[in-house]
């Protein structure tokens, strides 16, 4: 699973409709072109691409009066917002994810209802329980990973992570439990987007090849 569907799924639907710069400057925003490949090709690929798949509306917008380029706006459809959703559900609760799918995920859990995010999130401390077992049963020796030599630190990485990980994602559980954070249907949400016109401090400024998508 790539991370940049979910990306690029979640920054349209929080913006109702954008053209593929707003997406661009949202992501960087979030950091995303730091710990993800949500990179400039990458992002204007993404839409165009699910654009043909039926998940994204595409509307042609009128050319800039000031004189630039016309610009295409993104809109999500319903099949967009079901592999939006799948996408989502798959991030939070898939132990073998790379931390960007994980990352994207969090960031899009409070477009959950609170009791299915602390669900999911079980969901992925026992398939990381479950996979501690499988690779303490079957890949260490009885006698320990020292008999491996310096090959025993690789075990003893995948059982660090796996053990770091769980207790993250207990820690999460907990809090939201506890009360932390705007889940659907509890009020108004955390705005994660800028608003149209708002500089963004984080962006990269490298310059922009596809016109702005």
């Amino acid at each position: 699973m790539s991370a940049i569907r979910l990306l690029v799924l979640g920054a349209v639907r929080q913006h109702g409709r954008a053209h593929g710069y707003q997406v661009r400057n949202d992501l960087e925003y979030w950091g995303a072109h730091e710990w993800s490949h949500a990179k400039p090709g990458s992002i204007y690929h993404a839409l165009k691409q699910m654009a043909k798949q039926g998940l994204l509306l595409a509307h042609e917008s009128a050319p800039s009066t000031a004189g630039g380029p016309p610009r295409t706006e993104y809109e999500i459809t319903g099949s967009g917002t079901s592999e939006y959703f799948a996408l989502l559900r798959a991030a939070l609760t898939s132990y073998d994810q790379s931390v960007d799918v994980l990352s994207a995920g969090i960031g899009f859990i409070v477009d959950l209802e609170r009791s299915e995010a602390v669900a999911l999130l079980h969901e992925r401390v026992a398939a990381i329980e479950g996979w501690r077992a499988s690779v303490t049963e079957h890949y260490i020796p009885a006698d320990g990973p020292e008999s491996l030599g310096h090959i025993g630190e690789i075990m003893r990485l995948w059982v660090h992570s796996a053990d770091a990980g769980a207790e993250w994602t207990r820690g999460l559980i907990a809090r939201i439990e506890g009360g932390a954070y705007t889940f659907a249907g509890e009020g108004e949400p955390f705005v994660g987007v800028l608003p149209e016109g708002r500089e963004n401090p984080y962006a990269t400024g490298a310059a922009d090849r596809d016109g702005g998508g």
